[in-house]
């Protein structure tokens, strides 16, 4: 991310805080440090797209995860189907009420830029 120019795209795809904090070694990472790089990128004109926690349990959870203010201009939502970690724990179980949501976070608007 460091060597990203202006006008270059990074998507970020980290572990997500509800669900994979114990997948992947995910304990040491630090969601507030990707923040700041993201800024950094946002400062030099890199656009950044960042997939995150939205809502579990079928909307009935919403993952309050503290997104810092102004860092992103627009969030869509991303219907993605059922919990692929509920899928493993929950094998052979029916998983009707494990509707899953991402959130997409953007660093430029819809107007903003081609890419987004």
């Amino acid at each position: 991310m460091n060597m990203a120019e202006q006008g270059d795209v990074i998507y970020c795809d980290p572990p997500y805080s509800y669900s994979q904090s114990i997948l992947y070694g995910a304990q040491t990472f630090d969601l507030r440090h990707l923040f700041e790089v993201i800024e950094r990128c946002k400062a030099r004109g890199t656009y950044v797209a960042l997939s995150i926690d939205g809502t579990k349990r079928s909307g009935n959870l919403i993952c309050d995860i503290p997104i810092p203010d102004g860092l992103f201009v627009r969030e869509v939502s991303v219907h993605v189907g059922r919990s692929m970690l509920k899928r493993f724990q929950m094998d052979g179980q029916t998983l009707e009420g494990e509707e899953v949501a991402d959130r997409l976070l953007l660093t430029k608007g819809e107007r903003e830029s081609p890419c987004f």
